[in-house]
């Protein structure tokens, strides 16, 4: 994997740890907030729950996980862990008051703190840029050709579906979130993209990695659009690390071990590709029950960055499309 890491760990850790120190300061003032524990008391939280996905662009979750960088730095917290198919989801449980925290796309984290009006989650840290393409079938050479077909994102309003959706418009195609229009997008479970792909059903869809190399690879499919191809240097944010809102008021001694952690996690990646490589696909074995074919892994590491950066620039764009 093309890793980025453009700062020291000492350097990722301070820049991370700043932005805690101002959200804490901020939150404080407007709600004298304080890190105490759930029964009152001071200090780190009794437990954090974490949500993420079971996908490569989710590395620096599953690594931090694996390598015990998470425990490590949380102590006396306990970590809990769910396991989620696209942010939309994972959004509702963060509302919900079922997760503390989350690695999300940038589309769900941006209608998670709109619809709340700025409130309900905060942004820490970026986790991966690149790694979604727009997969189709043999005979789509280009946007014209995809008139009357049908495409599939991973679930309405996450990060590739607004992608796509907004992709389509851009080229006078109409698509619609009740269906219909020039394209037909249709919201669909990754696995299930896969074997709609390959039985015809489909004609291509947006999605993340593992599962643009598995459309490709395992399906004849070929690439119409790699994402990085529409952003300047190549860099847009797939994945970030968000917490509630709330959480961090209560908790900032918490959320700060959190982050050591991840920052942990983004340096061992990048020092360990070909291991990260393989806690990666053993740990997608454990939670699927299939481990994923080793050119897949490959062809998937090459199209991501593994960064600590969450990439503002192109945060601003999502939020436009969203």
């Amino acid at each position: 994997m093309p890793v980025r890491h453009s700062a020291t760990r000492r350097s990722a850790v301070l820049r991370v740890l700043t932005l805690i120190a101002i959200w804490t300061l901020l939150l404080a003032a407007g709600c004298g907030a304080s890190d105490r524990s759930a029964d009152g008391a001071p200090g780190p939280a009794p437990n954090l729950r974490l949500g993420y996905f079971a996908n490569v662009t989710h590395a620096t979750a599953i690594v931090g996980l694996d390598r015990g960088l998470f425990t490590h730095e949380l102590g006396s917290t306990k970590l809990e862990t769910q396991i989620f198919d696209a942010g939309p989801a994972a959004v509702e449980a963060l509302f919900g008051g079922a997760l503390d925290a989350a690695y999300i796309g940038p589309s769900p984290a941006i209608n998670a703190f709109i619809r709340s009006d700025g409130e309900a989650i905060r942004i820490i840290a970026g986790a991966t840029s690149g790694g979604a393409q727009l997969v189709v079938r043999q005979g789509i050479n280009a946007p014209p050709d995809l008139r009357g077909k049908t495409l599939a994102s991973p679930e309405l309003g996450n990060t590739q579906d607004v992608a796509l959706r907004a992709w389509l418009t851009s080229h006078g195609l109409r698509n619609s979130v009740q269906g219909g229009g020039d394209v037909t997008v249709v919201p669909t479970k990754n696995a299930d993209t896969l074997q709609l792909f390959k039985s015809g059903k489909l004609d291509g869809a947006w999605v993340p990695e593992p599962w643009a190399s598995r459309l490709v690879l395992e399906a004849s499919g070929k690439v119409l659009v790699n994402e990085r191809d529409l952003w300047p240097g190549g860099q847009f944010v797939t994945t970030h690390l968000i917490v509630r809102t709330d959480y961090l008021q209560r908790h900032p001694q918490t959320v700060e071990a959190l982050l050591r952690g991840h920052v942990d996690a983004v340096q061992w990646v990048t020092q360990n590709s070909a291991e990260a490589k393989t806690v990666v696909n053993n740990a997608i074995s454990a939670l699927t029950g299939k481990p994923l074919k080793p050119e897949v892994v490959d062809r998937a590491w090459q199209n991501l960055t593994v960064t600590d950066d969450p990439i503002a620039a192109s945060l601003h764009r999502s939020a436009e499309n969203a």
